[in-house]
Parts: structure tokens; C-alpha cells; sequence
């Protein structure tokens, strides 16, 4: 599920890391699932999961003063391919509700609201068998452009703010819209899972096994563990995701560190439970899935996802590159940071 949390280069170099695991190929096997699950059992199962997954018109709040999309390379081939392979870019984000009891017995802590704790962008060149995944350190100084809302009225801009706080203030529209100002690129696309669906996945999956190289002792999380190889059910798996007081220095890095161990572990678990033979817990964790998914309206069904993960089923994890925005320390706040120019501002532009 935490597609949106990614190996990352810590040296922020932008240079490539090892891809260990085929990421965007188990996107387009798990929704390809959910497709197979909608034929072959009732019509009422195909419409709960397709309404689970609830969408933004993100295209119409932000109108025509966006980056310019992509211009695709005319064909050569005569026979045109039903599936569409085009290049794009896709905001992914991972947000997490704190508020209201369920959540703080989850490992909320005390703040309130939704954040968007996670956040990536996806970019698939064209031809769709290679793809560059970008994480943004949610520590990020930025400026936050004016933004619509649903009231019908703007934000203020505002300089020098927390990369999140877009999400926090405006939701996807202006998390979009703040990522289009950074990097210059256009999101055709808009993913977010939340978080506490996580929970629900891996306890459909029958837990999850990770590996921790530390104690584990954190307040805010309420999760306690010793180092060690450790069988988590959902409860602790998310809590394990929100972790970061409770390891290391305390930064966000060390939280980064932990959900990697997360995703692979989690990727490791779809790819060893053979959901197509059992359709009860396939129906498990297709609704687990849907049910935690908010997209733009351009993937609002089950259809467009299943075409959307069809379409990548040449994309293997030999041309899959994954890196961090490149940063340096905040001048203003060392406990922030800042893009790291000119590198990032090149990454951004390989990416048009």
C-alpha cells in the first residue's frame, strides 16, 4: 500500500539507487486483481469497490494556468494499442488522519486534521517502460502559491513555509498545485492513500514481517518493539509507519527508513499470498485498498485504474530509478530544508 513511500538517495545527489523491488509492476498487478475479482463474482461487489474510491476535480479547480502537458511522439506504428503509453506524471501522497479516538488508538498522537506525510511523484517516460520515482522530504521549505477554495475563494501565498502544509491548508488542489510550482511539471495524475486504510490491508494480508535493527520506544506512536524480526498486524504496522521519536536522532529520515522496511516488507507479503485462488481475502484487500484511495477524476473508477496499471505491465525494476529531491539544510531553520540548486531544479526539467 505505501506505494508512496520509496527507497530514497540519502546523500540527495540525485544519484540512482539499487531497485530491489519491481514497485509500479505490483500496482498493476494488484489493480488487475481487483478487475479480475469485479468479473468473476457479483455485480454488487464490482460497484461497492469501484464507489470506495473517492476523486477530486483537481483539472477543474486549478483551470489553464498549470505547467503545459506533455506533447506525445506521433506513432510510426499503423496498428494502434487499446492500452495508452504515453509519458506521464503522477502525485502520489500518503496522508494521515490523527484526530478522533480510532486514530489516536492507532498511534495518532495528539494533532489533529489530515497531513500529508509522504509524498512522491511518479514519472513514467514515454513508451512506459521506464519511470523515474521522485521523493519530497515533507520538511521541504517552499513557497506556497495562491490557491482555490471549495468555498470559492483563494489562499494567500505564502514564502518559506513547510512543503506539507499545502496539503494541510488547501488538500490535494493546492498539494497539486504547490508541487506544479516547485517543479516546473505538470501532474497529470493525482494518487492519495490514507493511511489508517493501511491498517486494514495488512490485517487482510494476514500481517505483515518486518525486521527492525533497533529498540523501538516511541511515545507518540505508542509503538514498542525490540530490535528484532517481528510479525506486525495492522495496528502496529501503521504505528510503525508514524514512527519517528522513538529511533535515531528523532528526524524525519529516521521515519523514511522505517517505511521502506515497510513498503518491501508489505511487497514481499502481496507477492507471497496467492489472493487470485481465494476470493474472499482477494475481496479483502481489494476493499481495503479502494476504500483508502482519493484520485483525481481522470482515475476515478476501476476501470481507469485497471487500464492505468495495464499499461505498465512492461515496466520492470531494472528501469525503474528511484531519488530524493536534492537538499541542503535550511539557512533559516536547521531542522528544515531547502531544494538543493542547480541540481534539483535539473532533476525537475529530465523529467519534462
Amino acid at each position: 500500500m505505501f506505494l508512496v513511500v520509496t527507497e530514497h538517495d540519502e546523500s540527495g545527489d540525485g544519484t540512482e539507487p539499487v531497485v530491489r523491488r519491481r514497485v509500479l509492476k505490483a500496482v498493476g498487478l494488484t489493480l488487475a486483481g481487483v478487475l479480475v475479482l469485479g468479473i468473476g463474482t457479483a455485480g454488487w461487489a464490482y460497484w461497492h469497490l469501484n464507489h470506495n474510491i473517492r476523486s477530486v476535480d483537481i483539472d477543474g479547480a486549478l483551470g489553464d494556468n498549470r505547467p503545459a502537458k506533455a506533447v506525445p511522439t506521433p506513432s510510426s506504428s499503423a496498428s494502434v494499442s487499446p492500452l495508452p503509453s504515453g509519458s506521464l506524471n503522477i502525485l502520489v501522497l500518503g496522508s494521515d488522519s490523527r484526530s478522533g479516538k480510532a486514530n489516536a488508538e492507532l498511534g495518532g498522537g495528539d494533532s489533529t486534521g489530515a497531513r500529508s506525510d509522504t509524498a512522491m511523484v511518479v514519472h513514467i517516460d514515454e513508451g512506459r517502460t521506464t519511470a523515474t520515482v521522485v521523493s519530497i522530504p515533507r520538511d521541504t521549505l517552499v513557497t506556497r502559491p495562491s490557491c482555490p477554495t471549495p468555498s470559492g475563494g483563494t489562499t494567500s501565498v505564502a514564502y518559506g513555509t513547510m512543503f506539507n502544509s499545502a496539503y494541510a491548508l488547501g488538500g490535494p488542489v493546492c498539494a497539486v498545485k504547490t508541487v506544479e510550482s516547485l517543479t516546473g511539471v505538470r501532474m497529470d495524475h493525482y494518487l492519495e492513500i490514507d493511511f489508517s486504510g493501511f491498517a486494514k490491508l495488512v490485517n487482510a494480508l494476514g500481517g505483515v514481517t518486518v525486521t527492525t535493527d533497533e529498540d523501538i520506544d516511541d511515545d507518540q506512536s505508542h509503538l514498542r518493539l525490540k530490535a528484532g524480526t517481528h510479525l506486525l498486524d495492522g495496528t502496529q504496522a501503521l504505528a510503525l509507519a508514524r514512527t519517528r521519536h522513538g529511533i535515531g536522532d528523532g528526524s524525519d529520515l529516521g521515519r523514511i527508513g522505517l517505511q521502506q522496511k515497510l513498503v518491501k516488507a508489505l511487497l514481499e507479503q502481496i507477492s507471497s499470498t496467492s489472493l487470485l485462488t481465494s476470493p474472499a481475502q482477494l475481496y479483502q484487500v481489494a476493499d481495503a485498498v479502494t476504500g483508502s484511495l482519493t484520485t483525481d477524476t481522470g482515475l476515478e473508477s476501476l476501470g481507469e485504474l485497471t487500464k492505468l496499471g495495464q499499461s505498465l505491465r512492461s515496466l520492470s525494476a531494472d528501469h525503474v530509478r528511484t531519488v530524493m529531491m536534492p537538499v541542503v539544510t535550511a539557512p533559516s531553520d536547521a531542522n528544515r530544508v531547502v531544494a538543493r540548486e542547480p541540481a534539483a531544479g535539473e532533476l525537475w526539467a529530465s523529467l519534462k
